[in-house]
């Protein structure tokens, strides 16, 4: 049976102001709303289904008035020195650190997140603060490139800025997916209008005033408030890029929306993440793997397994070591780390997963561990639950449960495995586990995902801030991390300077001459392997 804890610090109503005390809600509210507002949102505290906070919510004016000051700021800022913008990025991965302990209670106090995963976000967004001060100077650098002719052509690549991103981020990780996506576009010499979901405004407002201590100027960082349908067709329709982390079908709407208008997007859409199991893997460490890869942040998590697929012959005793790793985990609420796992976001997500659960065992499936709302820890909590004789026609088979629900597949061998992976519209994250580096390799580069860790379930792919990440199909399109998430926020630029004389006939040259000496150079140029 899972274990029940609350944590030390109690979870409670004076705990909560304490930490809205601590972020100095009201200035952060008056930094980007300039008047009082009587259109306002409850948000309430996942832990406790208690008042949290009312927001005031923007109009679309709002966001008109909010690109007019991003877009007066960036100009001043994209004339700034790379070198000088990538300092005031190097403060931020300094300051997130040492706020390390207020920004995981405000992330908490929104999210309803166990405390390491909390601090996962911390560490995230000093990795991508590190990599984008550290590696972004290079990659944004005017480069010399191969002219037409050799010698007598010489031709730069020059990066310029996009103007301004239209930004919109979940509310599963708001520090990671609100700060993390906006320091390359600051980097590269953008300013952002953010629309973070109103459930966790307020870690993205403590974000924004943490950048603007580190230096960023106070109009390149513009946030809205409100929902989807009310103010985001405003968002996307002023940006010159859009970044968005969101739900497959609203994708679909925004790649539309900005297609139409011929402006670029980074799209990281939905997933159905299968983690595989091969008959040599150290079945310790897979187990082990397992709660971590399906269960971390309450499965609320777009690159978490929701699918594991395990090789017949090892599927027993695997079983029995996943199932001795998820009694371990301690639930609850907690601003500590005395417990694994939090709670669901709220009633929609917890309806969400149960009725996932009830479909499938009235379906037919068995639910081997969990399966039931946990309302004696707090409103929205759910157990871990593994599911088996999960078939096609059941919600949690091909749908995204998003939540705390994974499915156990037995498999005869590596090619079965790859194939029912490979079954899905998703293309998002993987996890092969085995003794076999080599083997391991082999089959992550049959799998149809923008990402696959070998003996890991997220973290190795995803903290490794040189690899791109996204997904493919209906996971969503672009890139974010490496410097393919730094250069999507960049119009790349080509200048040549044609130098003595021109690509053309020269004198008394005919064109069949020119013809003649420039079919000699091009074979000339292969034999040299030259481009």
């Amino acid at each position: 049976m899972v274990r029940i804890v609350v944590g030390m610090t109690t979870v409670d109503d004076r705990a909560l102001a304490d930490i809205l005390d601590r972020a100095q809600v009201n200035r952060l509210i008056e930094a980007v709303v300039a008047s009082p507002r009587a259109d306002q949102v409850t948000v309430e505290a996942p832990f406790t289904g208690e008042r949290l906070v009312d927001l005031p919510l923007s109009t679309t004016d709002d966001v008109v008035a909010a690109y007019e000051a991003a877009r007066a700021a960036q100009q001043a800022w994209a004339a700034r020195p790379v070198h000088e913008r990538a300092r005031i990025v190097g403060r931020i991965h300094d300051l997130v650190l040492d706020r390390q302990s207020e920004l995981a209670d405000l992330v908490q106090a929104e999210t309803g997140k166990a405390r390491k995963d909390a601090f996962e976000e911390v560490m995230d967004v000093a990795l991508a603060a590190r990599y984008a001060a550290a590696r972004g100077p290079k990659l944004l650098r005017d480069r010399r490139r191969l002219g037409a002719i050799p010698a007598l052509t010489t031709a730069w690549e020059v990066r310029h800025p996009k103007g301004v991103v239209g930004m919109i981020s979940p509310w599963n990780y708001p520090l990671t997916l609100g700060i993390s996506d906006s320091l390359p576009a600051f980097l590269a010499g953008n300013a952002v209008v953010h629309k973070p979901d109103t459930q966790v405004a307020l870690t993205a407002l403590r974000a924004r005033s943490i950048a603007v201590e580190a230096g960023l100027p106070e109009g390149l960082w513009q946030i809205v408030v409100g929902d989807g349908p009310t103010i985001g067709g405003a968002v996307v329709s002023l940006a010159d890029y859009v970044s968005f982390t969101g739900s497959t079908a609203v994708g679909r709407l925004i790649g539309k929306q900005t297609g139409e208008r011929l402006v670029g997007a980074s799209l990281e859409l939905g997933g159905k993440n299968a983690m595989i199991v091969l008959d040599d893997a150290d079945l310790d460490r897979a187990a082990e793997g397992a709660v971590r890869a399906s269960f971390s942040n309450s499965g609320q998590l777009c690159i978490a397994m929701e699918r594991i697929y395990v090789a017949e012959t090892v599927k027993d005793e695997f079983m029995t070591k996943f199932r001795e790793q998820i009694e371990k985990l301690r639930l609850g609420a907690s601003l500590d780390y005395t417990t694994d796992m939090g709670t669901l976001i709220s009633k929609a997500q917890l309806d969400k997963v149960t009725q996932h659960v009830e479909d499938a065992a009235a379906k037919g499936a068995h639910v081997v561990v969990g399966g039931k709302p946990r309302p004696d820890l707090g409103p929205y909590f759910f157990e871990p639950t593994v599911l088996e004789g999960v078939e096609p026609g059941m919600l949690a088979c091909e749908d995204e449960t998003f939540g705390p629900v994974v499915s156990i597949y037995p498999v005869a061998d590596d090619e079965e495995a790859i194939a029912r992976a490979n079954a899905t519209p998703y293309g998002l994250n993987g996890s092969v586990w085995t003794r076999d580096r080599r083997r391991g390799v082999a089959v992550a580069k049959r799998l149809i995902a923008g990402a696959i860790n070998v003996n890991e379930g997220y973290v190795a792919a995803w903290g490794s801030h040189d690899l791109p990440s996204g997904g493919m199909g209906a996971s969503g399109l672009g890139r974010r991390h490496g410097g393919e998430g730094i250069l999507r926020y960049t119009e790349p630029q080509a200048i040549a300077v044609q130098k003595l004389m021109g690509i053309k006939p020269v004198g008394r040259m005919t064109y069949d001459g020119f013809a003649k000496v420039m079919t000699g150079s091009l074979r000339v140029l292969k034999r040299l392997r030259r481009p």
